[in-house]
C-alpha cells in the first residue's frame, strides 16, 4: 500500500504500526513534495488524571484510581501537582490524589485485608510521550525518568486560562 502523509503525521505512528502488525510489518517513508498545510492532525480523544498534590504515590490510592482508566506510574514515584499520572477513561481531564493512604483502624474484622495488586503502569518512550501530548502539556525528561506534566501546575491557574480561551474562541 502506498500513501501520501505529511511528515508530521508520521511522528510516533513507528510504535503503532509495530503494535498493529504484531511486528511483522514493513515501514518505508520517502520525500514526495512540498505540499499546503492540510489542516490539524487529530490527536488522543481522552482526558488525562492529574496529580492534586505532591509526595509519594501510595499504592491503595493508585488501585482505587484504575478504575478511572490506566496509569504511567507506580507506588512509591514521586509525585507534584500538575504531574499527568495516567488516562482518564473519559474525554475531559481530572484531578486526582495518588496519595491518599487506607484508613487505618484499631478494629479487627473478620475479613483480612488483601495485598494491593495494580496492573503495571504504561512506560512511554520519549517519542510516544511527544505524540501523547496536547497542547497544554510538555514531557520532562531527566536522566532517571520521562514525565508528563501541564504546562500550569495550579488547577486553579488551568481552569482560569481553559475559561479565557473560551471566550476569546466565541468573541472571533
Amino acid at each position: 500500500m502506498k500513501f501520501l502523509v505529511p511528515s508530521r503525521g508520521l511522528i510516533g505512528y513507528q510504535g503503532d504500526f509495530m503494535t498493529d502488525t504484531r511486528g511483522t510489518g514493513v515501514l518505508s517513508h520517502v520525500y514526495h513534495s512540498y505540499a499546503p498545510y492540510k489542516g490539524d492532525i487529530t490527536g488522543r480523544r481522552n482526558g488525562v488524571l492529574i496529580a492534586n498534590g505532591t509526595g509519594q504515590s501510595v499504592a491503595y490510592a493508585l488501585w482505587n484510581l484504575e478504575e478511572r482508566g490506566f496509569l504511567f506510574i507506580r507506588e512509591g514515584i514521586k509525585v507534584y501537582e500538575g504531574m499527568i499520572i495516567g488516562q482518564h477513561s473519559r474525554d475531559n481531564d481530572l484531578d486526582v490524589n495518588p496519595l491518599k493512604g487506607k484508613q487505618l483502624t484499631n478494629i479487627r474484622t473478620t475479613s483480612k485485608d488483601d495485598a494491593v495488586k495494580l496492573t503495571p503502569p504504561k512506560e512511554m518512550t520519549l517519542e510516544q510521550a511527544m505524540t501523547y501530548i496536547e497542547d497544554d502539556e510538555l514531557v520532562e525528561v531527566t536522566p532517571k525518568s520521562i514525565r508528563l506534566r501541564k504546562k500550569k501546575l495550579n488547577p486553579n491557574e488551568r481552569k482560569r486560562s481553559g475559561k479565557s480561551a473560551g471566550s476569546i474562541a466565541v468573541g472571533e
